[in-house]
């Protein structure tokens, strides 16, 4: 059995104006959190769309669980959970109705977990359907994706409409499903979330994979502020040549410059003099997100 979650090859999706994804290869992996980011129109919907055979590619391929998302499409999606980043419900029934019916549509659901899950998330399950907020239509997708505790959850833009509290329950869930085996593939506009509990990221620009890579691991590659308090002065062109720094500025006995990869010649040459104090400002997942969406390249796929 393949250790993929969901594994794409060569996945391409046209549109006639040019929107899509373009030769998208990746692999998540079983049981951890991966937070799949871009704007609006980078080929995030599309790309989960995909993997659930909502929308069939252009060229390319997709596994699943191990599985074709065509050809055993109806086995694969009895083990997904599945939120939609644009959640439409509608109907003159109320939330525990509407969530028994899905439950039944689903079947194999703990109707305790259900009612566990309504609770954390505050959900009133005896308002009607359609007199409630864009939040607490939120929560009832939410309860939807994970009351049968599927093996992959696929959920795009999850936290959209949730106040800050609900946002933290949230991320709860998310880490207690890693925790209990599940894989999450998400998406979101809320960098900082991302960032507490992905075990892994990618960044999707105009249809074509950017990079992949853990956020410590993209933290070490982006590009670091230095400060640097000396205890006496020093000349400064001893610092403007050295490998991986550059935008030296100097204000008294400070030092600032920024690090683009390894420190050491950096520290090699401050230990010359006497060092009062040091600071490396690592840049967070929405500074390096920012970073390579200045970036060149990456086409718009025709």
């Amino acid at each position: 059995m393949t250790l993929a979650a969901i594994e794409t090859t060569g996945l391409t999706k046209r549109y006639p104006g040019g929107r899509g994804v373009a030769d998208l290869d990746l692999a998540v992996r079983r049981g951890e959190i991966f937070g799949f980011l871009g704007p609006n129109g980078a080929g995030k919907t599309t790309t989960m769309k995909m993997i659930l055979d909502l929308i069939r590619p252009t060229s390319g391929t997709i596994r699943v669980l191990g599985l074709d998302p065509v050809a055993q499409g109806a086995e694969l999606r009895a083990q997904i959970g599945y939120l939609p980043g644009e959640l439409v419900l509608e109907g003159a029934e109320n939330v525990g109705e509407l969530l028994g019916f899905f439950a039944r549509l689903q079947g194999h659901v703990d109707p305790a977990w259900v009612s566990e899950l309504s609770e954390r998330l505050e959900l009133d399950r005896t308002r009607k359907v359609k007199n409630l907020s864009k939040g607490n239509k939120q929560k009832v997708g939410i309860v939807q994706a994970f009351m049968h505790r599927p093996a992959l959850l696929v959920l795009d833009e999850p936290t959209s409409g949730l106040d800050p509290l609900m946002q933290q329950v949230f991320l709860n869930l998310v880490t207690e499903a890693k925790a209990a085996g599940q894989t999450v593939f998400m998406s979101s506009h809320i960098l900082s979330e991302v960032q507490e509990v992905a075990d892994r990221v990618a960044i999707i620009k105009d249809g074509r994979l950017v990079t992949v890579g853990t956020v410590e691991s993209l933290q070490r590659q982006a590009v670091s502020q230095v400060e640097i308090r000396f205890g006496e002065s020093f000349r400064t062109e001893e610092f403007t040549g050295l490998a991986h720094v550059g935008g030296v500025r100097v204000e008294g006995n400070t030092l600032h410059c920024v690090v683009d990869g390894s420190v050491d010649a950096l520290i090699k040459q401050a230990a010359h003099y006497r060092v009062d104090a040091l600071f490396c400002h690592k840049p967070d997942l929405e500074a390096i997100f920012m970073d390579e969406y200045v970036k060149e390249g990456a086409p718009v796929v025709h």
